[in-house]
């Protein structure tokens, strides 16, 4: 028993700790929980998600295109997950999995980032009367983005069980250098540290960005390695699984990074955005104020616990020394810190998201999580005098109260107030409002709910009126589309070429909604380039919305494909010497095989060329401009169709 002390510490908390614990985790749990399901949703990049789990299912691969390989998601780990999830629950609606699962994950999360830190707590609480309040886990659940994005069918609840099972093992390891009742060191076992090791390395395929927290973890878990098998260990836990999709992804899709990392530019910097995006995301709910209560809290906190009696006064000696620092309490506390730090200051050089609040609760959830739960004390006078006791215990709990009036407050504030629904100068919106106001839906939850989203009924309509194929160009008019006809088979075409549907292609940027409310055959692109691999690789605009701020012309997308490509076939807004330059540039040669290691078919000699060449790929740009993009591959510009207007009148003879 003691030798399992050692190595797990076990610790003999009051009965008061315990049940306040569980208190504790139970009600955030069940308020997280209820909070979530009245703003439930899903997202419209939410269903681009499901729209590739319906591909997957079908036999056509992680793809949103079928025989077009594009990662049109960010998080490999949730693009899995959700197609496991399909499989078990067919003929369950993916939509209502992706609920199911989401909502699970962040409740989930919250809890184990609460047992976490309990658990950093005990040495100093064994055999002392405390109660464990509920903090940082508190202010999480009340900001609204935290429970709008709880269901949306995003990766966020993910991310959220993740970082919540990664604060509990790590404080975990970081405590099984002390012994309970012996002074004598002892180490994690093998398979604990392999285990940690995995998660730790699963970072990186969670979200990519994650990697700066799991690569970390792993770093101090290799200087606290006793020797060199137990470091040959972690390097394989940690980095077999993702080594092996990083040799996949750059085999399959032609790529370093997910394809939304090249559509988003994730290199890029825009810090004056992420400012104005942290501003936002403050503004409305004063997130300042719990910080500075919170801070209190923790030095109350430092204060009341003492030096808790199992540390070895005796400072380690020779190379061990820096082993046994990083592998402490004190210094994964550090790690969580600079983890969320790390996290916003890359977020805001990113220049944050279209979305508000989104991508900054990862930063916001690693930051609360040593506080997650804080220690009340009670007085002890066999550690305290009891007047310092009643003084301490009654000043932490005057900041813990201030902290719950904070938390009450934000849950029932009303964010972005007037604006939430507006795409201002900002670009930032209250998506789960916005959607909920276009559909006309409070819960718009299934693709059939954004059916009442502007243009989303006329599409449907619009592919059922064109058998022969089209390609679907948004138009001035929220009811209907713009339709350029797909060439038709020769006349003395085989009768099985006649008989088939033609091929439909539709250029908008809601892929989530659109993907899912037509058929897989029809192929869905935008603008922006998460699902275009044109479009991807052009400039981002430098005053554009985040996130938005690439915009291929829709004369791309008619040269690309099968139709028709002069008048009177099409829009007026397009050109048809565009149209004629765009297909000449289709033929540059670098433009081909960046387009061919996407749509040739899979083999091993594909495989391995893609493999090969992923850094070229995934670097090659092309320019959005016709024209332009002629000059740059030193291809001739197509003679004009009409000629240029020089504003002199035509002469006659």
């Amino acid at each position: 028993m003691a030798g399992r002390l050692t190595r797990w510490p076990a610790y003999p908390y009051d009965v008061s700790v315990r049940i306040s614990l569980w208190v504790s985790a139970a009600v955030v749990a069940a308020l997280f929980g209820w909070g979530a399901w009245q703003r439930r949703w899903i997202a419209d990049d939410g269903l681009i998600v499901l729209r590739t789990t319906r591909n997957m299912l079908a036999g056509n691969g992680p793809v949103f295109n079928a025989g077009e390989r594009v990662e049109a998601n960010t998080s490999t780990v949730w693009s899995y997950l959700m197609y496991v999830g399909g499989l078990v629950s067919a003929p369950a609606r993916l939509e209502y999995v992706a609920l199911t699962l989401a909502l699970t994950l962040s409740v989930l999360g919250v809890a184990l980032a609460m047992l976490g830190t309990a658990r950093l707590y005990a040495p100093s609480l064994r055999g002392r009367r405390a109660l464990l309040l509920p903090a940082g886990a508190l202010v999480y659940i009340a900001v609204p983005p935290a429970r709008d994005f709880a269901t949306s069918g995003l990766e966020n609840g993910l991310v959220l069980a993740y970082l919540g099972l990664l604060w509990w093992m790590m404080v975990c390891w970081s405590q099984a250098l002390r012994g309970l009742h012996t002074s004598r060191t002892s180490q994690t076992t093998p398979a604990f540290d392999g285990s940690l090791a995995f998660v730790a390395g699963l970072s990186v395929l969670v979200r990519p960005e994650l990697a700066l927290i799991g690569g970390v973890a792993l770093i101090m878990m290799l200087i606290a390695a006793p020797d060199w098998r137990r470091r040959a260990l972690i390097v394989a836990a940690g980095g077999l699984l993702p080594v092996a999709y990083q040799i996949f992804r750059m085999g399959y899709y032609g790529l370093l990074v997910p394809g939304t990392a090249v559509a988003k530019d994730a290199s890029g910097a825009k810090w004056q955005q992420g400012f104005v995006y942290l501003a936002n995301f403050n503004q409305p709910y004063l997130l300042w104020a719990p910080a500075v209560l919170l801070i209190g809290l923790a030095l109350m906190v430092m204060l009341l616990r003492g030096r808790p009696s199992w540390v070895n006064r005796r400072a380690p000696a020779g190379s061990r020394w820096l082993a046994r620092t990083v592998q402490t309490p004190q210094a994964v506390v550090v790690f969580m810190v600079v983890s969320g730090l790390l996290q916003a200051i890359y977020w805001i050089r990113q220049g944050g998201d279209f979305m508000h609040g989104r991508v900054l609760l990862t930063p916001l959830f690693c930051l609360l999580a040593p506080v997650a739960v804080i220690p009340l004390m009670l007085p002890d006078k066999s550690r305290m005098a009891r007047g310092a006791g009643y003084l301490y215990a009654g000043a932490t709990s005057v900041l813990w109260l201030a902290v719950a009036g904070w938390a009450l407050w934000a849950a029932n504030s009303p964010g972005m107030g007037a604006d939430a629904t507006r795409v201002t100068y900002t670009g930032i919106v209250d998506e789960r409002r916005f959607y909920a106001q276009a559909t006309g839906n409070p819960h718009p939850l299934t693709a059939a709910d954004y059916l009442d989203y502007p243009r989303m009924r006329a599409v449907v309509t619009a592919i059922e009126n064109t058998p022969d194929g089209a390609l679907l160009l948004p138009a001035g008019s929220y009811d209907t589309w713009d339709v350029v006809p797909a060439i038709p088979p020769p006349p003395d075409a085989p009768p099985e070429a006649t008989d088939r549907t033609g091929p439909h292609t539709v250029f908008f940027t809601n892929l989530g909604m659109l993907g899912m409310n037509v058929g897989l055959d029809v192929r869905v692109i935008d603008q922006i380039g998460l699902a275009n691999p044109l479009a991807a690789r052009t400039a981002r605009i430098e005053d554009g919305r985040i996130g938005h701020d690439k915009n291929l012309f829709p004369d791309w997308a008619v040269a690309e494909g099968p139709f028709l490509k002069e008048p009177p076939y099409l829009p007026v807004y397009l050109d048809e010497d565009w149209i004629r330059q765009a297909e000449a540039a289709l033929k540059c040669p670098d433009t081909e095989a960046a387009l061919a290691a996407i749509r040739a078919p899979m083999g091993p000699r594909r495989f391995l060329s893609n493999l090969l060449n992923a850094a070229e790929l995934t670097s090659y740009r092309i320019d959005r401009v016709p024209r332009y993009e002629l000059a740059r591959c030193g291809i001739p510009v197509p003679e004009p169709v009409n000629p240029p207007y020089t504003g002199m009148p035509a002469t006659g003879p």
